[in-house]
């Protein structure tokens, strides 16, 4: 077995190494997000916490780690007989990313249940981490509905396997603990209030706090048991704190100010319901525990909030998470009571500067090791560095970039057909979840039994089987795959024009509050996005695609206009970067937004160009649509022109709208058709 990084000569991060230990020490906290850059030591910290936490008394043989103190009556495994206890080191399993359903929750051997009528079941990594940690690297990269299952068991305490009538249920109480990288995509605000703290982390930039992060790591790879032995000491301290700590924390009194400061902090910062004020609340008292006393003060209070706050005053996915100190500050003095207050608290009282009162870690400076494994030394990102400004400043006619109008919300483009990518909210596809359309035989394990059709493939055979009783002889061969219809996310490609036709500032504040209205759908689909632009002489990538919509947001904010208008170039610059994305992903779909006027200047015969490049984009079947920015009495049209020649359909700025006419979504199907026709 591998050593791993010891959680004490972690360096620096104080505010995540408190957050995890607050949850070591109270579960009930509701877990971390650790929000950071790569190569931050996210993953280190985590698994690193896994040693500090005492064992475990489990009953033995139970495969769902029964405490032997109160085995759970309803364990797949028991009832259990009252026995000698066995004792386990404290688990931390982790959750892949492409991680199945069945994995998580485990699977039930359904022909077994039809045949012989007994639950057979192997239980899931949600059994695994009951009674210890489960982490999540890349939370914002899981699937939509294993957040869900995974959030529902760590909310509820169980895990709920129900298939075609049989059902098993098994406790599932674990520390929840997820990393992510916020330039590879958001979760979503309702799932990010689902985790009780969160943190942000970042690698130092002083240069002596760096050199320390490297001495330390390469001492640890040069030999890692010596290192982890250096440490050892203050692992076993540590280790004795928190379980000191989790006997003393039941003797802390709440009392009747604190939760009036903690009601007041939340109604400040106007979080939706009340799951932020638990939070907070039991964040204070497992800080008074932590920092030994049976009495939670207003410096506990303000702790919490900075925890549990942040990632809860979202109101869109372009917020970026934080707290108004000046403002939490002066919400806790209207409840100032000197009796429970200590003005100055020591660097053991777990205030922001004493990283929760971690033993003392040597004399070098403190800042962030480099991971462990692999899976923190990822070299690139999907977004790319930002594009660079014009040599020399803006050039001539270039005018500076404008504030987008308000977004608003929009109506759904969708690609028509059935696709079968990445499960989403945008366009029609064969999914593992969605309503059932047809039956199949299954390739591999069975996972969606359509249970009808099964029985009608058994039922000719029961004669020949020898059927004497009430059930029915299911064999392997009769088996039958539930085919379901759902939604996808696709790949939504924006080309916008920024030459100076569009350079009228009304005018391009209207086009980028349309572009983020449209990001903002995007994100809510759970879409791909990539942002390509053309002014001057060429097109350029903005933003590659990448999940983070944010991303493609603030490259849009910093979007300046002038030149002219080569729409032929970001027509092929969009139809390079679509030919790379099918290689990578084939089976998610495109849909191309040209947000333009139409116009097309430069070179020779500049529409002409246009529209051989535009073809281009119908002859290999890309959905397209075209916002036509064109405003003003008299309109050329030109916009329509090209959705014609993309064989796509254009809208106005207004019929963007949601609220406004009706039939874009049928615009885009009857573009498809016309040219399939054709």
């Amino acid at each position: 077995m591998s050593t791993r990084y010891p959680f004490t000569a972690v360096v620096g991060m104080d505010d995540l190494r408190l957050a995890l230990l607050l949850n070591a020490v109270s579960p009930a906290v509701g877990g971390v997000l650790v929000r950071g850059e790569k190569g931050t030591a996210k993953s280190t910290a985590v698994r690193a916490l896994a040693d500090l936490l005492p064992e475990v008394p489990v009953v033995a043989g139970c495969r769902f780690s029964c405490d032997p103190a109160t085995p759970d009556p309803a364990c797949p495994d028991g009832p259990h007989e009252a026995g000698a206890p066995a004792a386990r080191a404290a688990r931390m399993v982790e959750l892949p990313v492409g991680a199945s359903e069945d994995r998580l929750v485990g699977a039930l051997d359904i022909e077994r249940a039809l045949a012989e009528g007994v639950k057979a079941f192997e239980p899931g990594l949600l059994a695994d981490a009951h009674r210890g940690i489960l982490y999540v690297d890349e939370v914002n990269l899981l699937h939509d509905h294993l957040i869900d299952l995974l959030l529902d068991a760590a909310a509820m305490g169980s895990s709920y396997v129900e298939r075609e009538g049989v059902s098993v249920r098994h406790a599932a109480r674990f520390l929840l603990v997820g990393t992510m990288n916020p330039e590879e995509g958001e979760l979503r605000p309702q799932l990010l209030d689902r985790f009780g703290l969160t943190v942000e982390v970042a690698a130092s930039r002083e240069p002596e706090q760096r050199v320390e992060v490297v001495r330390r790591r390469l001492a640890y790879d040069d030999d890692p048991a010596a290192f982890a032995a250096r440490w050892a000491d203050e692992e076993r301290t540590l280790r004795d704190r928190i379980v000191a700590a989790r006997a003393l924390l039941p003797a802390v009194v709440l009392g009747d100010t604190a939760l009036l400061r903690i009601a007041a902090t939340c109604a400040a910062f106007e979080v939706d319901g009340m799951r932020a004020d638990i939070v907070m609340a039991r964040t204070a008292t497992a800080l008074a525990a932590w920092d030994g006393r049976t009495d939670v003060t207003a410096e506990d209070v303000r702790q919490a909030a900075l925890l549990a706050l942040p990632h809860r005053r979202r109101r869109n996915p372009f917020d970026a998470p934080g707290l108004d100190e000046d403002k939490l500050d002066e919400t806790l003095d209207r409840f100032r009571d000197t009796d429970d207050d200590d003005p100055d608290p020591g660097p053991g009282d777990g205030g922001p500067g004493g990283g929760g009162g971690v033993p003392p870690q040597g004399e070098g400076p403190e800042a962030a090791p480099e991971s462990t494994g692999t899976d923190e030394g990822r070299t690139g990102t999907d977004e790319g560095p930002a594009p660079a400004p014009a040599p020399g400043g803006p050039g001539a006619g270039e005018r500076a970039a404008v504030k987008a109008a308000e977004p608003f919300r929009t109506k759904m483009l969708s690609v028509p057909g059935l696709g079968e990518g990445a499960a989403g909210r945008r366009s029609r596809a064969r999914t593992e979840h969605g309503r059932t359309t047809g039956a199949v035989r299954p390739r591999g394990a069975l996972t969606k039994l359509h249970l009808s059709a099964t029985v009608r493939a058994a039922a000719p055979h029961q004669k020949a089987r020898g059927r004497t009783g009430a059930g029915l002889v299911v064999r392997r061969d009769d088996l039958r795959q539930a085919t379901r219809e759902g939604r996808e996310g696709n790949l939504v490609l924006f080309a916008v024009d920024a030459s100076g036709s569009m350079a009228a500032r009304q005018r391009m504040s209207a086009v980028k509050g349309a572009v983020l209205s449209l990001l903002l759908d995007a994100y809510q689909r759970r879409d791909k996005v990539g942002l390509i632009t053309f002014r001057g002489r060429d097109a350029e990538v903005a933003l590659p695609p990448t999940s983070s919509v944010d991303a493609a947001a603030a490259r849009l904010e910093q979007l300046p206009t002038g030149g002219r208008t080569p729409l032929s170039a970001g027509l092929l610059k969009a139809h390079d970067v679509l030919r790379v994305e099918r290689l990578r992903d084939p089976s998610r779909r495109p849909l191309l937004v040209v947000v333009t006027d139409g116009r097309a200047t430069g070179g020779k015969d500049p529409v002409a160009l246009a529209a051989r490049a535009a073809r281009l984009h119908a002859a290999e079947g890309t959905a397209a649509v075209v916002v036509d920015c064109e405003t003003g009495p008299v309109r050329l049209g030109l916009a329509g022109d090209l959705a014609r020649e993309l064989g796509g359909s254009a809208v106005t700025l207004d019929e963007l709208r949601a609220d406004s006419i009706a039939g874009l979504v049928r615009d885009v199907q009857a573009g498809h058709a016309t040219r399939r026709a054709a």
